[in-house]
């Protein structure tokens, strides 16, 4: 790794650490001598939060001169760690007490978590389909799937007066069918997973034994046709979980935003505000 990599991965978080560890240090010597702390913590809390929500917005304009979205993303992270650990300060370093206290926490808690997902997410699945050769849209994929399957179950019946033998159609209908019929292998896509694909060309390779010639050549198109097929099932799963993820970290967003709204009326109305 060269110097600049190195100063580009690892200055970033000593940054931060030394940041976090110096606004801990002030704020632990402040809050004795300062009784509304709280509320200091509280809306340096909120104002944060609404600086997270805003990156939803800038996902939803991209064509505004406001930075670029790898920037935001970043910005994202860090911010949500800080907002959590100001979150911690505003708790008063206890357990939230009170039904409505312990509800909005969990949902910050579940944010946080659902974040932190959806950055790991970021991270590794993107990676993934680009080494399956780019990105197919999301529409799209039950048409190709369809065609791919078309393709291979007429590479299997029209081989059979030339060959003829059904071996290659008869592994087809007992193994292939389904995996070419629908969305397969989820789970070993989403764990980044190839078990499932090496052991079906696998089985198809021990097939070839047994082809004639004009069956072997065949045999070569279908498991192209089978690698095509995974690869679409890994976009599918890939992008299944991406838009899943949204789905629940932004609801989870806005619950926690009308529960700090009730929060802060409540807050105000019955401590009579910070004096």
């Amino acid at each position: 790794m060269t110097a600049r990599g190195i100063v580009k991965r690892y200055v970033p978080p000593a940054a931060a650490v030394a940041v976090a560890a110096f606004a801990l240090r002030a704020y632990l010597r402040a809050a004795p001598s300062y009784p509304h702390m709280a509320y200091l913590t509280g809306w340096a809390l909120f104002a944060l939060i609404i600086f997270l929500t805003a990156y939803n917005a800038r996902k939803k304009l991209p064509f505004l001169p406001l930075l670029s979205s790898r920037l935001w993303l970043r910005a994202h992270s860090w911010v949500g760690m800080a907002a959590a650990l100001i979150f911690m300060a505003h708790l008063g370093w206890r357990k939230p007490s009170g039904p409505f206290e312990a509800a909005l926490a969990a949902l910050f808690v579940a944010v946080t978590l659902s974040g932190v997902a959806g950055w790991w997410l970021s991270q590794v699945l993107p990676r993934r389909l680009t080494s399956a050769g780019g990105e197919v849209p999301y529409d799209r994929i039950p048409a190709i799937r369809r065609a791919l399957r078309e393709r291979a179950e007429s590479l299997v019946v029209t081989g059979i007066p030339t060959a003829g033998a059904t071996t290659l159609a008869d592994f087809y209908a007992s193994r292939l069918s389904g995996f070419f019929a629908g969305p397969a292998n989820f789970g070993p896509h989403l764990f980044g997973s190839r078990h499932a694909l090496n052991s079906m060309l696998s089985e198809l390779g021990e097939v070839k034994k047994y082809l004639n010639h004009a069956e072997k050549s065949a045999a070569v198109e279908l498991a192209a046709l089978v690698r095509e097929k995974d690869a679409l099932d890994l976009h599918r799963s890939t992008q299944l979980v991406l838009k899943a993820w949204l789905f629940v970290h932004i609801p989870l967003t806005y619950a926690m935003l009308a529960f700090i709204g009730v929060h802060v009326v409540l807050m105000y109305a019955f401590a009579g505000g910070a004096r």
